[in-house]
C-alpha cells in the first residue's frame, strides 16, 4: 500500500502560509521562503518575550529611583530598608505607587528610612 500525502501536505503548507500572512512579497506567497520567515520571526518573538521582562524591570527601577530620591533615599537604600522593615512589595507595585500615588510611596519610604536608622 502507498500513502498519499496530499491532504496533510496542504494542511502543513497552509498553516505556514497563514502564519506568514501580511509579510512582504514572496515571504507571504512562496512556501519555502515563508517557512524560513516564520521560523525566523518565531525566534525573534521568543527573544522579544525575554527582553520585554528585562526592559520593564529596568523601567520600574528608574521610576522607583527617581521618586525615592525625591524622598531622600537612593534606590539601593530604599530596597535595603524595605527588606529590613519586612515590607514585601515587588518592583512593579513600587513603580506603580511612585507614579500614581506619591503619598503612599512617601510613607513606604519613611518606613524604609526608619528601618535603616535602627
Amino acid at each position: 500500500m502507498r500513502i498519499k500525502r496530499s491532504v496533510n501536505a496542504h494542511k502543513k503548507r497552509n498553516k505556514i502560509l497563514k502564519a506568514a500572512k501580511g509579510y512582504y512579497g514572496s515571504k507571504s506567497k512562496l512556501y519555502r521562503v515563508a517557512r524560513q520567515a516564520v521560523m525566523k520571526s518565531g525566534n525573534y518573538a521568543y527573544v522579544g518575550r525575554k527582553a520585554k521582562k528585562r526592559d520593564f524591570r529596568r523601567l520600574w527601577t528608574v521610576r522607583i529611583n527617581a521618586e525615592a530620591r525625591v524622598n531622600g533615599l537612593s534606590y539601593s537604600n530604599l530596597i535595603h530598608g524595605l527588606k529590613l522593615a519586612n515590607i514585601e512589595l515587588n518592583r512593579k507595585v513600587l513603580a506603580d505607587l511612585a507614579v500614581s500615588d506619591k503619598n503612599a510611596f512617601a510613607k513606604v519610604c519613611e518606613q524604609a528610612k526608619s528601618a535603616l536608622n535602627k
